[in-house]
Parts: C-alpha cells; structure tokens; sequence
C-alpha cells in the first residue's frame, strides 16, 4: 500500500492522481489534517486517514499497512525538521519500508534559508535505517506565473533576481516524478537531483507574457528592501517575504539553475516549458 502525507495539497492531488493510472485506488492511501475537507480525494476512491504532522499520536495509525510513504515537506519554516522527524518516527513504528521525500535542489550545498531543513530531514531520514529515495524538487513555476495577472495590471513583473536563472518544472512535473519512485523499482537509496530543462531568467519571463499577450511587460529589478515593502503590500507574512527575497538573491549566485535533465528522465518527457506554464496560467 502507498501512503501521501499532505494529501489534500496541490501536489498530494496531483500524485495520487498520477498514481491511479498505476495502481488500484484501494492501494492508495491519503494523509490529511481534516478528512472532512477531502472531498476531492475521496471522489477519487482512495481511503483517508487522519495524519497530522503536529499530532504524532495520529501518524502511526494512519501508517498503518502502508509499505511506502510519500513525505511531503511540510509548509511552515522553521517547524518542518520537528514535523518530519514525526512522520519518519511514525512510519518506523508502523512498518514502513520506503519513504519518499521531497526535498529541494542541492540541499546538501545549498545556502538558502529553506535549504538548512531539508538537509536535516535527509540526514535523518538517511539514519533511520528505512529505505528512501530523495527527491530534491528545483524551484517551482508557479511561484511565478502565480504573479503573472499583477504583473500584466501593473505592466511589469517585479524582482530582486537580477539575470539570475530559475531551471523551474511544474508541480505536475515533480508530481510525476513522485509517480515514478512510488509505481516502479529501481529507486532504494536514490537522491534525485530534479529541474525544468530549460532555465530562464526574469527578463526573459517577462517577455514571453509580454509575446502572449501583445502587451509590453518588462522586468524591473529592485533591492531586496523595495521588493521586501511591495510584497508587504500583498498581505504576505514576513517569513514568506524573507524566502522570496531569498530565492531571488540566491538565483543571482546560481543556486536556482541547473543542467541536470534527471527529471526529464524519470517522467519520460520534457518538462512543462516556461511558455506553456504561462498559456496555462493565462487561460481563464
């Protein structure tokens, strides 16, 4: 049996979606916080289970007859280490073999803030003698076409990454990849380095909104403490404002760029380009 933690999110939808063209939904197993909003998870017809990562006493029955379990890093910085730690624990406990975990690119080497985490969850995951695969996800595509209908109103996206490069896929392409590890062998003890393959930079994302809709977009980069206050204007807390500031000044030094075309492999496929991310993003 297959486990997802975090299934009622973006990313747990999409895998377990991926994985009903592989195996039986009655293999499936979905992890939430609220079973009472998972509604899409049970027209699907797999089973939910409560697994709440700060609720350890709900993880090891929710493990229960699972074989291999997909972590799903959890969303709030600065608690994740102590909520995986949960999980991994839990899934000793209860049988687990194999757990997959969705970790970020080079987090072994990496010096953005999100990175300290994820290089401790592998560690610890790699310690508790379970078999594992690490899936290090690059950047995201929709942590920029999330921005593409402000940047279209205010005629121009906005940055702190200067021609810093983003090798970015989408959740659907990480989401796949989880797929794969999950559905077939071959996978005991791998660490996945994963990336869009092809890398672009802000100027250039600018443009191809720009050439998709017939509207000159530019890119303005901006300190990080300008782009910190415009951001501040959104309503985000400031713990998201400090990863995203991150991210950028981190893209100027290269941490967001990659060559690696391991994704592309594990799928079977390129990976979602940056010109169809934006039609979809565009598409009403």
């Amino acid at each position: 049996m297959i486990g997802i933690t975090g299934a009622n999110g973006q990313l747990g939808q999409l895998v377990i979606r991926g994985l009903l063209s592989a195996v039986p939904a009655s293999q499936i197993v979905g992890l939430v916080r609220r079973p009472a909003e998972a509604q899409a998870l049970h027209a699907m017809g797999v089973e939910v289970r409560m697994g709440d990562y700060d609720r350890p006493d709900t993880l090891k029955a929710a493990l229960r007859g699972v074989d291999k379990l997909l972590l799903i890093s959890a969303v709030q910085p600065g608690e994740r280490l102590r909520q995986h730690r949960a999980v991994i624990d839990a899934a000793k406990q209860s049988g687990v073999t194999s757990i997959a975990y969705t970790s970020m690119l080079r987090a072994d080497t990496s010096s953005m803030i999100l990175a300290r985490e994820h290089r401790e969850t592998e560690a610890y995951l790699k310690q508790s003698g379970l078999e594992y695969v690490i899936l290090r996800n690059g950047w995201y595509l929709e942590n920029h076409t999330g921005l593409v209908g402000a940047a279209i109103a205010n005629g121009a996206v906005i940055g702190s990454a200067g021609e810093g490069r983003f090798a970015s896929a989408t959740r659907a392409d990480y989401a796949a990849a989880a797929v794969k590890v999950l559905s077939s062998a071959g996978h005991a003890n791998q660490t996945y380095e994963l990336a869009g393959d092809r890398a672009f930079s802000m100027t250039e994302f600018a443009a191809e909104i720009s050439a998709q809709t017939a509207k000159h977009i530019g890119y303005t980069d901006l300190p990080p403490q300008d782009y910190a206050a415009t951001l501040s204007t959104f309503g985000l807390p400031p713990m998201i404002i400090e990863v995203v500031i991150d991210a950028d000044l981190k893209a100027q030094a290269g941490e967001l760029d990659s060559t690696s075309s391991t994704l592309s492999e594990l799928i079977g496929r390129k990976t979602t380009t940056l010109g169809e991310a934006i039609g979809a993003a565009l598409r009403p």
